[in-house]
């Protein structure tokens, strides 16, 4: 029952979060208001700006945050014990994450829609302006480098995966236009979706389907990156309602549904126990596998501050305020929405986060099938976690959520064919919608950064294409792709080896990533401290999350075996994290010279660069 205890007070946590500290951050800090005109209705093109339902904005918000990031992270962090994973989870999300994401997208509301890079050169100064994009475009190009890679992984893995994946374009282009020209009521549609996925699931993977399935999950990673890619430039430049929203929309009623699913047989377990094993009649009793906690795990680092860059998705990520700022933003019709989206949808995250944690401590213990047998217990939990390597690759860290879920599916009376493929469904749709979602974001960075660099007093501008979305987004794919060609540890180039070039920095991304929500936060703060509007509860998460992911860079750079201490040193990850730490000391230098000064005074109008030739072209029509 411990397990189920867990769940149920982690679950009742975040409600009671939602509708207390979230309420007062809505009503007495942010002040939202159904008054206010939002960047949907303001600038509404019927491509990136779309009113739309909260419901629809909040199933996009959700998928593209959550992604693979919180399955990933608190899979492999529960190695120091589940329990700091745990705690970690719970208050870091209510805590910090969810303000963070909360504060970008109302910061980003009342800004146009612009990103928080952009919002940055106002509310601090212009360098501060130019140094957060140029991060953003570096963080933004890992992640589309690096999710192509993830996705083709989880099609190797779990090829019954592949048909019910693809089958959701097709049912979101026809939902989107249902919705958008023709006017319907969201339920029936959703229904209907929704039993079409889950036949897709059951099914998907038999006869035909399944012989399809097979030869996909043959293609190389590089064919992969590329269809990818390509899907995610078609993805980023259609307009918003034709596909990302209705695509990301129905994956999260699959995705919350499955999870209901995942808290149903967590029940069943826990009162009855998992499903017999092979030749038995008797369940396993559901109890924690996973040590409570482990200092020292063989060969992991130490727990501070690497615990709070291993879990990011799921407590915080820098990653979620580009999608606040950049999609979400764009799309709420009422101000009022926010806090459902942003604290809302960050506090579904950490329950998933929490979930997953359950899944890899107590779940394997129900039983896993080896080469040697099924093993239950603790037994199974070392047989994925038996050192901090063997459970630090991706095929590990999503093999053992999918294996521990499953087992409360099963637990169910869901046959283990299907309760795998739904769980292998669930990870590659998640990273699915926050790759699509990264090119989009990718591709208004851009857009922002060749705005900021364009030659003053007109003239020639050579970088004048990267200003519309079709220019801006080959740019966007283009240099992914190029980084995903480049063959990993130093292998010569091949169609076989291309595809896995984000690993060569991927290493830098969770830290970097950390930092990003730092900065995000010393602008939420800016914006508030510049309307007089009290700052105290958002000063401790902020100087956080500058400090842990600066202290976790340097612990690379120069504990040993560190980047630049090894016999080998890596110079290309030694020299980036040192410029990464440099960014950031630079902007909270600037940050610090200008907080004096700026309580009370409000920033420049924010009508400005591509978004102020987009409202006079209106003016005109």
């Amino acid at each position: 029952m411990q397990v189920l205890l867990i769940a149920l007070l982690a679950g009742i946590g975040f409600l009671v979060a939602y509708h207390t500290y979230g309420k007062w951050l809505g009503s007495k800090i942010f002040a939202l208001s159904r008054d206010r005109v939002c960047p949907s209705r303001k600038l509404e093109d019927g491509v990136d700006y779309v009113p739309t339902d909260k419901s629809v904005v909040f199933g996009h918000h959700f998928t593209s945050i959550a992604g693979t990031g919180p399955i990933v992270g608190p899979a492999i962090a529960i190695m120091w014990g589940w329990l700091p994973a745990l705690l970690w989870v719970i208050f870091g999300s209510i805590l910090i994450g969810a303000v963070h994401d909360f504060g970008a997208l109302v910061v980003s509301l009342r800004n146009n829609g612009q990103t928080v890079g952009d919002i940055a050169g106002r509310v601090l100064n212009k360098r501060v302006r130019l140094l957060f994009l140029l991060i953003l475009v570096m963080a933004l190009t890992i992640v589309l480098a690096i999710f192509g890679l993830v996705i083709a992984a989880v099609f190797k893995q779990y090829p019954a995966a592949i048909f019910p994946c693809i089958v959701q374009i097709p049912i979101a282009l026809s939902i989107g236009i249902l919705l958008h020209r023709k006017g319907l009521g969201l339920l029936v549609p959703s229904l209907i979706a929704l039993a079409v996925m889950y036949l897709s699931v059951i099914y998907g993977n038999t006869g035909f389907l399944g012989d399809i399935n097979q030869s996909m999950a043959a293609w190389s990673i590089w064919t992969w990156v590329v269809v990818l890619l390509v899907y995610s430039y078609v993805a980023s430049v259609l307009p918003v309602w034709t596909l990302l929203q209705p695509r990301d929309y129905i994956n999260s009623l699959q995705l919350i549904s499955a999870l209901a699913l995942i808290v149903l047989g967590l029940v069943v377990a826990s009162f009855v126990g998992g499903t017999p094993l092979e030749g038995e009649s008797e369940r396993q009793a559901l109890k924690m596998a996973a040590p409570m906690m482990n200092m020292n795990p063989p060969g992991a680092p130490i727990m501070f501050p690497f615990l709070f860059v291993t879990i990011a998705c799921g407590a915080i990520s820098g990653f979620h305020c580009l999608v606040s700022s950049g999609t979400s933003s764009k799309q709420l019709k009422s101000e009022t929405d926010a806090r459902f989206v942003g604290y809302g949808g960050m506090l579904l995250e950490g329950f998933l986060a929490t979930l997953v944690i359950l899944a890899c401590a107590a779940g394997l213990g129900l039983g896993i099938k080896t080469d040697g047998g099924i093993l239950t217990g603790e037994a199974a939990w070392l047989f994925r976690y038996e050192s901090w390597s063997s459970a630090k690759g991706l095929g590990a860290k999503v093999g053992a959520f999918v294996d521990g879920s499953a087992n409360f599916l099963m637990a169910l009376g869901l046959p283990s064919q299907v309760a795998i493929a739904l769980m292998g469904v669930l990870v590659a749709s998640f990273a699915g919608t926050t790759l699509d979602t990264a090119c989009r974001l990718q591709r208004y960075v851009v857009q922002e950064l060749a705005g900021t660099i364009r030659p003053k007093g007109g003239g020639f501008n050579p970088l004048g294409f990267l200003e519309n979305r079709h220019g801006a987004t080959i740019a966007a794919v283009v240099i992914a792709a190029a980084m995903a060609a480049v063959p990993h540890n130093g292998a010569e180039w091949s169609i076989a080896n291309a595809g896995k070039g984000g690993l060569i920095l991927w290493p830098l991304f969770g830290a970097t990533n950390q930092l990003l929500a730092g900065l995000a936060f010393l602008v939420v703060a800016f914006y508030l401290w510049r309307r007089s509007i009290p700052v105290w509860f958002i000063i401790l998460p902020m100087i956080f999350m500058l400090v842990m992911p600066m202290w976790a860079m340097i612990q690379n750079l120069f504990v040993a075996p560190g980047w630049l201490l090894s016999n080998e040193p890596n110079y290309l990850l030694g020299g980036i994290g040192l410029t990464t730490i440099a960014l950031e000391i630079w902007m909270i230098i600037e940050a610090v010279k200008a907080f004096p000064q700026a309580k009370g005074t409000i920033e420049a109008n924010p009508l400005d660069n591509w978004q102020a030739t987009e409202i006079s072209k209106k003016v005109e029509t």
